[in-house]
């Protein structure tokens, strides 16, 4: 009986010749060995041109505007130290994200400081070093009318078609903190919103009311010249026929242990509108970018995932392979905890590649499960379609991870090391590397 009638749909990422032609280098294998153990390759070159296909957008629209990178999607120092030489902004949210960010060369009024109930620390030095502050709260607002120095502040707005959000202040409050800007002297120069989900036409709607607020805000004496749509621009992984049939056609039986997930526990990994288009398509709604021209205010947005498509990718070391009825268990060198989808209950769709050096084998399925004592710790529950029977020294590659995957639930569990981030320099005519470096290290 053929393995492959319990094995999942394939899911395949979309093509990236680039990529193919790092793999097929031999370069994957001389970092496993190199470094013992699993690893994340960074493309800083593909951060640099989603970033500015963002400003494109802007610019086709005619909306003054700034792209800012929302600094949790992953921890790596060189994307910072990017958007410190091309001038992209940095989103963050901790006293630890600022000060990354300040140390790789990005400057205060460069950075805006987003997130809930923020320490007295982080807005001690945001206030300091001149950076945009997205007030949540009015007992942040207070604290920072405390520290009794000039300072730049949004006014977070509580989505109104989100009246659960724990983001925001509600409309007695967005007045309230109105009245204490104008008496204290804070330089008030917007908006924002915290805004779940992916639908351009909903971010455009709330974008709209925080134009109205501004023209509002300036009556009072505010400058009210901007404000911040935050992220959600989704990230196109795979093409919509295999999505489409991915959704449709998976069971229990295509899991190992029977395993189960909702459909709409997973990410969108295909999406019609994606990246600068979404943004293209937020403009586009209901005149936005006509209406932002006219009001002279100023569009601000805070990609992660968006600004890091097909910017990196995690490689694990097979381990072992235990054949089991229909299908095979693959382990590997690394954990569950270096594919973060698992933190949201999920599983990362976009199939794996066999590095290989079988010449001629059968196609093989197969589950991967992590180095660890956990029956949970499983890397990839679904039974993936590789392209042969894995053998020791394999390697599995996970594509376009950058995004949330490589870092955000990360731990040394078993005192296994965290993967190193490998970043690639593919300027000129071969590919250099060198390991990221934590600026604060």
């Amino acid at each position: 009986m053929s393995a492959f009638l319990s094995a999942a749909p394939p899911l395949p990422a979309h093509p990236d010749p680039e990529l193919a032609a790092i793999l097929g280098s031999g370069l994957p294998h001389e970092l496993s060995y190199a470094l013992g153990g699993p690893f994340h390759l960074l493309l800083p070159d593909r951060f640099d041109a989603n970033a500015a296909a963002f400003r494109a957008v802007l610019a086709e629209a005619g909306v003054e505007g700034r792209v800012y990178y929302a600094k949790k999607a992953n921890k790596a120092a060189t994307w910072i130290e990017r958007c410190a030489l091309t001038g992209t902004g940095v989103d963050v949210a901790s006293a630890g994200e600022l000060r990354d960010a300040l140390g790789c060369g990005v400057r205060g009024e460069d950075i805006v400081v987003t997130g809930p109930a923020k320490a007295d620390g982080l807005l001690r030095v945001a206030v300091l070093q001149g950076c945009l502050i997205a007030v949540d709260a009015l007992d942040e607002l207070d604290r920072i009318i405390a520290l009794g120095r000039p300072a730049r502040v949004l006014l977070r707005r509580l989505p109104p078609a989100q009246p659960h959000s724990r983001f925001g202040l509600d409309e007695g409050e967005l007045e309230t903190a109105l009245v204490r800007c104008r008496d204290t002297g804070l330089v008030m120069e917007g908006f924002s919103f915290h805004l779940s989900g992916y639908d351009p036409r909903a971010r455009a709607e709330l974008a709209a009311e925080l134009v109205d607020l501004c023209l509002k805000a300036r009556a009072l004496g505010l400058r009210a010249d901007r404000i911040s749509i935050g992220g959600g621009f989704a990230v196109d992984y795979t093409d919509a026929e295999h999505w489409e049939r991915y959704l449709r056609e998976q069971r229990p039986e295509h899991y190992h242990a029977g395993k189960s997930f909702a459909p709409a526990d997973f990410y969108p990994y295909h999406s019609p509108v994606a990246g600068p288009d979404a943004l293209r398509a937020v403009l586009a709604a209901d005149g936005l970018a006509g209406r932002l021209r006219e009001a002279g205010v100023r569009l601000l947005l805070e990609p992660g995932r968006a600004l890091l498509d097909r910017a990196g990718c995690t490689v694990f070391r097979v381990q072992g392979i235990k054949d089991r009825a229909g299908y095979g268990i693959v382990t590997v060198d690394g954990s569950s905890l270096s594919l973060s989808e698992q933190w949201f209950s999920s599983e990362y769709l976009p199939d794996p590649v066999l590095l290989s050096a079988a010449v001629v084998s059968e196609p093989y399925a197969a589950c991967v499960g992590g180095a660890t004592c956990l029956e949970s710790d499983m890397v990839t529950w679904r039974k993936v379609r590789l392209s042969a029977r894995p053998a020791v020294g394999d390697l599995l590659v996970y594509p376009n991870t950058a995004g949330y995957q490589m870092d955000s639930n990360e731990s040394p569990f078993h005192d296994l090391p965290l993967p190193p981030k490998v970043v690639l320099d593919t300027a000129g005519d071969r590919v250099r590397w060198r390991l990221d470096r934590h600026p604060l290290a």
